[in-house]
């Protein structure tokens, strides 16, 4: 009687934990949490076991201050949302609070903080003009106009062969 309690007890434990052990679990982020990165990000991104749906999932980037520095485009692609950011000005801890949905699943949700240390200056780069050359068209030597002209001929005597052989099967039927 023991022994039938004791597997009747691991049975149901198996089909409780079964669904837990496949769960939706992160698998990386970008910028990787708590980093310390010196060049703005232009998106931010989280990475999970399952590939996610389309509908539904939600993730937002805060700057120092709680206003939202995200531009509120979530891409789903696969396992990994992406949402673009704005360009990062503030020096200091930013937080990325995301809620990632997989079919049947339970939601992926969390949140991760990394630091930026702003540039003391942020310029946009000023493109310089550079001269360019325009490429020549490489001129054909006589050989290879002289090969394709050739190829053109062979091909034009194979098909009147192919075409008076066809009639002398069609004759002899």
């Amino acid at each position: 009687m023991k022994i039938i309690r004791v597997l009747s007890i691991a049975v149901i434990a198996l089909f409780v934990c079964a669904p837990v052990a496949n769960a939706n679990s992160l698998i990386s982020t970008n910028p990787m949490s708590g980093a310390t990165i010196t060049v703005a990000p232009s998106a931010v991104s989280v990475t999970g076991q399952l590939p996610l749906i389309d509908a539904a999932n939600s993730m937002e980037v805060t700057d120092p201050q709680g206003k939202r520095v995200d531009d509120g485009v979530l891409a789903i692609d696969g396992a990994s949302a992406v949402i673009g950011l704005k360009t990062l000005k503030v020096a200091g801890v930013y937080t990325v609070t995301y809620s990632l949905f997989a079919e049947n699943d339970v939601p992926l949700e969390g949140s991760f903080r990394f630091t930026f240390a702003a540039p003391s200056e942020i310029s946009t780069p000023i493109p310089t003009p550079v001269e360019s050359t325009s490429a020549k068209a490489e001129v054909s030597n006589w050989g290879t106009n002289a090969f394709v002209i050739g190829l053109l001929v062979v091909a034009f005597f194979v098909l009147i062969l192919l075409s008076l052989y066809a009639r002398k099967i069609f004759r002899e039927r």
